[in-house]
């Protein structure tokens, strides 16, 4: 859990440092005095009173910087009637000669009150500046702290510290799961700290009416405590409790303060909220809009096998009789075909629709690279009677933990466009890539090369997104999902799918999956 830096609120620490500034200070003022008192009677008969007197008004100003205002006046008196008894005649006594010396005694205690008072002021002053600085520096801490959290529930006991220095007794902080419930159900919500069901009950109220109340508030002021909402623009989503050491003199600038802070935690939530609103409706837009497609491409896509697949069964049923063996042979030969088509475009559609989905489970295992790839070459041999396809592989690949379904049918989808997109051979090749700048763990890279046309440098940046169709043939059909879902299970499986044009002309898709340690086989020792 973060902290805050400078915690400013350790009020035990700062009673000491007052009292050791205090002793100092009473030190330093009776040091003043007895220079004042000495340079007085040095230049006693050399100087005349007034003169005298200015010696101990500058001590009274000097010891009013580290002496409180009525420590000052007292010092100030005190200069007074030590003049008065050891150098105004009669000398040791406070008899005053009304004509002679009331006016110099009374000009010299006023002047040191005065004196005194002001420097009492400027120093109530500075010291109001520096604590505000300080605490301007201290709601900067949180503010970052906030921002920086992911999670702002994170920075609830920090904050509940802050507050309860604040009211010089304990804090209590209630953080809303979501939006407000209709009923006061204390699982609707976080909180941090013990608190009563009288607090519990004070703390919805607060909630309710994003209100404060408590000392000072102008509502419910006998209670003991402040009752703060965790305000946001609009709303609140959540209410603090701030008990009072001494409910009597609590003020309203700490009050204020407190506020503050649970504003800055309130703001927080809010943004959060709506970050997890945003990223449901992203979600929810996103399946929306895969399912729109996924209908549009359906709709439109498979129209033409399924007519196709209509016609040539129609042939046969109306007109096997009278058609010849061949004719029959390539009717059926033609419903085979736009079958696999089809299965092979609804396969796409579904993957692509699952691999979408938000939570995708793979069906993980360790699988060899030799069979994923053997099964791969002997779907496209069935669909190549030219036997184009070549597959060549590295010695002593490591194994992958994979889905091999998922892996087979990314192999097969580019090797189907690699035979339907150019003339010449094509190549499935697999090799081990050593750990480099990429990546610190080896990886498998399965390539499917090509001699095509290759693609063009416009296109090869949407060569991967939805319903993108190559048009160096424009006689293929398909809708247009194959290399999404490509790209779809390769970052699945933590890996990626890269495409390189190839110096001779064609392209070179290529996937990249990282390799894992594999688990040492059973029985075995370390």
């Amino acid at each position: 859990m973060s902290r805050f830096p400078h915690p400013l609120w350790a009020l035990p620490g700062r009673r000491v440092a007052s009292w050791r500034s205090r002793l100092a200070g009473g030190a330093a003022a009776f040091a003043l005095w007895a220079l004042a008192f000495g340079g007085a009677t040095v230049l006693d008969h050399h100087v005349d009173l007034a003169n005298q007197a200015m010696l101990f008004v500058s001590a009274s100003v000097l010891a009013s910087i580290w002496l409180g205002a009525p420590a000052a006046f007292a010092f100030a008196l005190a200069c007074m009637l030590s003049f008065n008894w050891g150098f105004v005649p009669p000398r040791g006594s406070f008899t005053v000669d009304l004509e002679r010396h009331a006016v110099l005694l009374g000009a010299m205690l006023v002047v040191s009150w005065l004196i005194a008072g002001l420097v009492w002021r400027l120093r109530a002053q500075a010291a109001a500046a520096r604590d505000a600085a300080r605490w301007a520096a201290r709601l900067q801490a949180v503010g970052e702290a906030l921002r920086d959290s992911a999670d702002p529930s994170a920075q609830a006991q920090p904050i509940a510290e802050a507050l309860a220095a604040l009211g010089g007794a304990s804090a209590a902080l209630m953080l809303l799961h979501d939006e407000l419930p209709p009923a006061d159900v204390a699982e609707m919500a976080l909180w941090h700290g013990e608190v009563s069901d009288d607090e519990r009950a004070g703390l919805w109220l607060c909630l309710r009416q994003s209100q404060p109340f408590g000392p000072g508030t102008g509502r419910h002021g006998e209670q003991p405590a402040w009752y703060l909402p965790l305000r946001s623009r609009g709303a609140s989503y959540g209410a603090a409790l701030v008990r009072l050491a001494n409910p009597e003199s609590a003020n309203d600038a700490d009050r204020a303060r407190a506020q503050a802070l649970c504003d800055l935690l309130g703001v927080a939530l809010q943004r959060a909220a709506l970050a997890r609103q945003t990223e449901v409706a992203r979600e929810l837009a996103q399946t929306q809009g895969v399912r729109n497609a996924l209908l549009a491409s359906i709709s439109h896509d498979y129209r033409t096998p399924l007519a196709v697949i209509l016609g040539a069964a129609s042939s046969l049923q109306t007109q096997g009789e009278r058609l010849s063996a061949v004719q029959r042979e390539r009717l059926a030969q033609q419903i085979v075909d736009e079958v696999e088509q089809l299965s092979r475009m609804t396969d796409n559609t579904l993957q692509l629709a699952r691999l979408d989905a938000p939570g995708v489970a793979l069906r993980l295992d360790w699988e060899s690279a030799e069979e994923i790839v053997g099964t791969a070459l002997a779907h496209a041999r069935r669909r190549d009677p030219q036997r184009r396809l070549h597959a060549r592989l590295e010695p002593q690949l490591p194994l992958l933990r994979c889905d091999a379904m998922l892996l087979s049918q990314l192999l097969d989808n580019l090797v189907d466009n690699a035979l339907k997109y150019s003339e010449g051979p094509v190549e499935l090749v697999a090799r081990l890539q050593a750990p480099g700048e990429a990546s610190s763990l080896p990886q498998v890279v399965m390539s499917v090369r090509d001699r095509g046309v290759g693609i063009a440098p416009a296109e090869r940046r949407r060569v991967f997104e939805v319903f993108q169709r190559g048009v160096a043939a424009p006689a293929t059909r398909g809708a247009g999902v194959g290399l999404a879902v490509c790209r779809a299970i390769a970052r699945a499986h933590g890996g990626e799918l890269k495409l390189r044009a190839r110096a001779h002309g064609g392209s070179s898709f290529e996937l990249w999956l990282p390799v894992e340690p594999a688990p040492a086989p059973e029985g075995a020792h370390a």
